[in-house]
Parts: structure tokens; sequence; C-alpha cells
């Protein structure tokens, strides 16, 4: 998989751990212990944000196309108590087979993060999470922000790139792949056709996002939990959530039928 060994490299980095911790607390806030969910993580890497729900109780199932990246996980998950090992189950294969793999319905839960930015046309894919996550199910999207995509390389000085960024929702991420950005509207639009209403959105790593791919975890705790509760409030109040490069989206599936929440 393109970028794999610079993303296993960059796992213990902050703004890797800034990412992750966002991701798990606002879910956290979508979706308590009981009663306990089925959830599917599509791209689930390395497998950081399944464990954590496993542990909370969760039966969880993780897809990803990389062999390496689930070994990964495997190795993980070997270290947990046996109770947490079995409600982690793990599939190797691709998003694009999404509905090839598991049944209509199955899951209460669907995560997709950092994934979708990889396809250059999302409508199937986000088609084939509408059709395995059940009727009132949770989906929750990690994206990148088309709206904000030239702050970084303004920010850093990179003015080609700036001002290319402002049209083009295309670009070259930090582990040397090309990838896509989406529009909050344009994406929102997108998933209301397939019954996904808006529940919440927030930003991740606003205030650290420009910061250089190695910088260390600090030593300090109390250091990291005050910088952590930085980014939870810039990411969850304007303008801060709108200026980042990178957000979930969490989204109830409705039937067509039913009242879809307001935006």
């Amino acid at each position: 998989m393109a970028g794999e060994q610079q993303w296993r490299a960059r796992m213990g980095t902050l703004r890797q751990v800034v990412r992750q911790e966002l991701v798990a607390r606002q879910l956290a806030a979508h979706l308590p212990d009981n009663p306990p969910r089925r959830v599917l993580d599509v791209g689930c890497g390395q497998g950081t944000q399944i464990l954590r729900l496993a542990r909370r109780g969760h039966d969880t199932t993780g897809l990803d196309s990389s062999d390496t990246l689930l070994a990964d996980l495997e190795a993980a998950l070997a270290l947990e108590p046996g109770d947490v090992r079995q409600r982690v189950r793990t599939v190797l294969g691709d998003a694009e087979h999404l509905t090839e793999l598991f049944p209509r319905e199955s899951f209460d839960v669907v995560l997709c993060h950092g994934v979708l930015m990889y396809f250059t046309e999302p409508g199937p894919l986000l088609d084939a999470i509408g059709v395995v996550v059940r009727p009132g199910g949770l989906v929750s999207l990690l994206v990148r922000n088309g709206d904000a995509l030239a702050l970084r390389p303004g920010l850093q000085r990179d003015w080609p790139t700036t001002l290319r960024a402002f049209d083009d929702m295309s670009y070259g991420n930090r582990i040397g792949v090309r990838a896509r950005a989406d529009r909050r509207v344009e994406l929102t639009a997108a998933l209301a056709q397939r019954g996904l209403a808006v529940h919440d959105w927030f930003g991740v790593r606003v205030l650290t996002d420009t910061l250089p791919f190695d910088t260390p975890v600090p030593d300090d705790d109390r250091e990291l939990e005050a910088l952590l509760a930085c980014e939870e409030r810039a990411g969850t109040t304007e303008p801060h959530r709108s200026s980042q490069q990178r957000r979930p989206d969490h989204r109830h599936r409705v039937h067509p039928a039913a009242q879809a929440e307001p935006g």
C-alpha cells in the first residue's frame, strides 16, 4: 500500500496521538458503552479505534487492505485480555468490496476514517456504507476539509500550492500519496442523497496541524492534556473548526420517509 511505511513510522508522534485521541473522545460522546454495538471500521489500519471500542464492550470488525497493518493490530490484540480479543475480528480486503464482504444492515456503527480522500469518486463507497449500516445506525467519517485546504501550505509559505488549493481539491499528503478533499456542503448533500443526515461535525488538529510530522509527544502528561483540551475546544467552536483541514462527521442513517435531523 502506498505510503504505508511512512504511516507506520509516524504512529507515536504528537500529530497522530492528537488525531486518535480527539476522534476517540468524540466517538465516546456519540457512542455510549451500553448497549454494546456491532462496529465496522473501514480502513482500520493498526486498529487504534476498534481496540478502544472493544475494551468498552463493543463487538468490532476491522477491514483493511494491508496485511502489514492488520498484523500490527493482531500483535496489539495479543496483549489484550481474552474478553477484548474475542470482541475484535479482522478482515483483509478492499473497501471497494464492502457489500460483497458483509451482509446488508449488519452493523450498528460504521467508521470510515482517513479513507474517503483516496477515492477519486467517493459515491460508490458512500453507497456501500449506507448498505451495511442498519437504519438508525451511526456513521463516522474522517475527511480532508476542502474548505480549508489552502491553510496549511499558506501558513508554511508555500504560495504556489496555496493558490492551487483554493480551487483544486486534489493534493499531495505527508505520506507521499495523492489524495482528495471534500467541501462540507457538497459532502453533506451527497450523504443526504443516501439517507445519511448530518448529526455533528468537528475539526481535528486545528492547532497542531502545521507541526513537523516527527514532533514527539510531550513528556509531561499535564502539557498533553492541556493541548488536548485546547484542541477539543477549537474543534467544536467557530470559526476554528471550519478552518481545519481534517474533520470527522458523525451521521445517523434514517429511513427515507423519516424526519432527518438538522445538519
